[in-house]
C-alpha cells in the first residue's frame, strides 16, 4: 500500500494566487483526514472546513492514498469554496492581450538566444484535461522562434514495437540536445491519467510508474537538463462548453476524438487520476505549477510569462548587422520563360 509523505501542493502560475492556494491545500489535508465518507461534489455544502495558517508551507503527513483514491473527489475549483479570481472571470481585451502577446513572444525570442548560446537544455511538459488549453499555449509560444531550437513533441499512440520497449524509451529519444527546448504536449504522464482511467496499463504498471517517476525527473535534472511541468485547470462547465464548440465548428471538428468523449464522461475517474499524480509526483525537486484556464487568453499570457521566470535567461548582446551591397548584374538578363503563375484571386 503506497503512503506518499505529504499532500500535493498546488503551484499556481501567474500572479495573485497565494490566497487560493492556501484554501486548496488546507481543503486537501482535510480531504485525506476525514474520518468518514466524504458528500459527493453534488451537494452544495461540506462540514466545516479548517484552514492552516499557512497554505504554502503544508507539511501534514497523508493517510493513505488508497483511502484519498477512494474517496469522492471534488474538482480544483471547489477546493477553494467555489471562488476563482475576477481576473480569470473578466474578459481580456483582443488588443490589449495581443500588445501583451508580443511582449512576451519578443522575450521568448530572446530566451532562445541564450538557450542557444549557452548549449542549456529545457523540457517544458504539458498537461491537463481534453480541452484545457494546452495546444492554444503551445501554439504561442512556437508562432515566432526557431523550430530548430524549440520542437513540439506530441507523440501518437504507442506502436506494437514501443509497447514492448521500456516506457520511458519512446520519450527519452524526443529529450533536448545542447541548445534546444522541447515541449510535450502531453508526455510520460500518459501512464497515470489516459492509460490508468482507460484501463490501457495494468495496476502494477501504474504503482511503478507512481514509484519511479520522481527519481526519472532527477536522473534528467541530475543531467542538466530544466524540467518544467504544467498543469492545465478547467472547469467542468468550461470543458462542455468547448466540447460542444468542437463539435459544431468544422474547423475544430479534427480535435475531437472517441477518447475525447470518453473523456467527457469520465469527469471524476480523471479528478481522481489528477490528484493520485499530484500526491506522487508534485515534489519540491520536481513540482507542478496549475495553470487556470477557462480564460484562454489570459492562460496563454500566464503560463509564457511564468515560463519566462523558470529559465535562468539573460539577454544576449548582438553585434550590429550592416546589410551588404547587391552584386552588380555583369551582363545579366532575366530568362525568357513561360513561367505558370497561380491566379491572384485575393
Amino acid at each position: 500500500m503506497r503512503k506518499p509523505h505529504r499532500p500535493p501542493r498546488y503551484r499556481f502560475a501567474g500572479a495573485g494566487s497565494g490566497g487560493l492556494q492556501q484554501k486548496i491545500c488546507s481543503a486537501f489535508i482535510y480531504l485525506f483526514h476525514l474520518q468518514r465518507t466524504l458528500p459527493t461534489p453534488e451537494h452544495d455544502q461540506l462540514p466545516e472546513m479548517p484552514v492552516s495558517g499557512d497554505g504554502a508551507n503544508c507539511n501534514t503527513s497523508f493517510m493513505n492514498l488508497d483511502y484519498a483514491l477512494s474517496s469522492a473527489v471534488i474538482p480544483l475549483k471547489d477546493r477553494s469554496n467555489g471562488h476563482k479570481h475576477d481576473h480569470q472571470t473578466a474578459k481580456l481585451k483582443r488588443t490589449k492581450y495581443e500588445q501583451e502577446l508580443h511582449k512576451l513572444q519578443t522575450k521568448l525570442v530572446e530566451m532562445q538566444d541564450w538557450v542557444k548560446s549557452t548549449g542549456a537544455k529545457v523540457v517544458v511538459v504539458f498537461e491537463g484535461r481534453d480541452a484545457a488549453g494546452k495546444g492554444g499555449v503551445i501554439h504561442r509560444i512556437m508562432e515566432r522562434v526557431s523550430p530548430r531550437v524549440f520542437r513540439h513533441v506530441a507523440l501518437p499512440a504507442p506502436t506494437e514495437r514501443e509497447r514492448s520497449q521500456l516506457y520511458a524509451q519512446r520519450y527519452i529519444k524526443e529529450m533536448p540536445a545542447a541548445g534546444e527546448v522541447v515541449l510535450f504536449d502531453r508526455s510520460w504522464y500518459n501512464r497515470v491519467l489516459v492509460e490508468h482511467v482507460m484501463g490501457f496499463c495494468t495496476d502494477k504498471q501504474y504503482d511503478d510508474f507512481l514509484r519511479m517517476c520522481p527519481p526519472f525527473e532527477a536522473l534528467l535534472k541530475n543531467n542538466s537538463i530544466i524540467v518544467i511541468k504544467y498543469w492545465f485547470e478547467v472547469s467542468e462547465r468550461e470543458q462542455h462548453k468547448r466540447f460542444l464548440r468542437r463539435i459544431e465548428d468544422p474547423m475544430r471538428q479534427w480535435k475531437l476524438s472517441p477518447m475525447d468523449l470518453e473523456s467527457h464522461r469520465r469527469w471524476y475517474d480523471y479528478s481522481r487520476a489528477r490528484d493520485g499524480m499530484f500526491a506522487a509526483t508534485d515534489t519540491p525537486e520536481s513540482p507542478w505549477y496549475v495553470v487556470q484556464s477557462d480564460n484562454k487568453r489570459r492562460s496563454r499570457l500566464n503560463c509564457i510569462n511564468h515560463l519566462l521566470t523558470m529559465v535562468p535567461w539573460k539577454q544576449i548582446p548582438h553585434a550590429k548587422v550592416t546589410l551588404p551591397k547587391r552584386q552588380k548584374p555583369n551582363g545579366y538578363e532575366p530568362l525568357d520563360w513561360p513561367y505558370r503563375f497561380i491566379s491572384e484571386r485575393y
